[in-house]
């Protein structure tokens, strides 16, 4: 890890993070969930939020594929996802919904702000995020997709946006 350049896990708690925070909305897989927590260390975010019936470590499959993300990636719990967004707007964040929906912006046009931390909602592997949610929710972005199949695994989905927004942010950091 020295040879890679790696944080550890206090520099990792202790550094600048990437204004995002990622909610699960009624995840069911934790696989899905620890490779989330991997996909929000690598990019240094500020934490997940895990919402509904979506599981929490410590648990061994999420172990499995967070391989040790869950001892740095700050994350909390609430018992529904509205009761998240509700405290994520009063926290000052701007939230974005990732879903296939009327008036969705696309995720290569998404600007993100600069000034304005960013809640990213990602729903349930089958139904999506919450149509309450969707109602609360100040965007939402969509992968495009020009294949047969017009859906991700949420992991993917996951890895996908946040590096989208990384770079962007990124971007106007370094210009700045």
């Amino acid at each position: 890890m020295d040879e890679l350049g790696r944080k550890t896990v206090d520099e990792f708690k202790a550094a600048d993070k990437t204004p995002l925070v990622l909610v699960l909305d009624n995840v069911r897989s934790m696989h899905n969930v620890g490779s989330v927590f991997r996909t929000a260390d690598a990019f240094l975010l500020q934490g997940i939020v895990l919402c509904g019936y979506t599981p929490v470590p410590p648990h061994r499959d999420i172990n499995k594929t967070a391989l040790g993300a869950t001892e740095t990636v700050e994350w909390q719990y609430f018992p529904t996802t509205m009761e998240a967004v509700n405290a994520l707007k009063s926290a000052g964040y701007l939230i974005i919904t990732i879903e296939q929906a009327a008036g969705s912006v696309m995720l290569d046009a998404f600007v993100p702000p600069v000034n304005q931390p960013v809640a990213l909602v990602f729903g349930n592997e089958v139904s999506g995020v919450d149509a309450e949610v969707m109602k609360m929710a100040d965007g939402c972005i969509e992968i495009p997709q020009s294949g047969m199949k017009h859906s991700l695994n949420i992991s993917v989905s996951t890895g996908i946006v946040v590096w989208d927004i990384f770079v962007k942010l990124r971007a106007v950091t370094n210009r700045g």
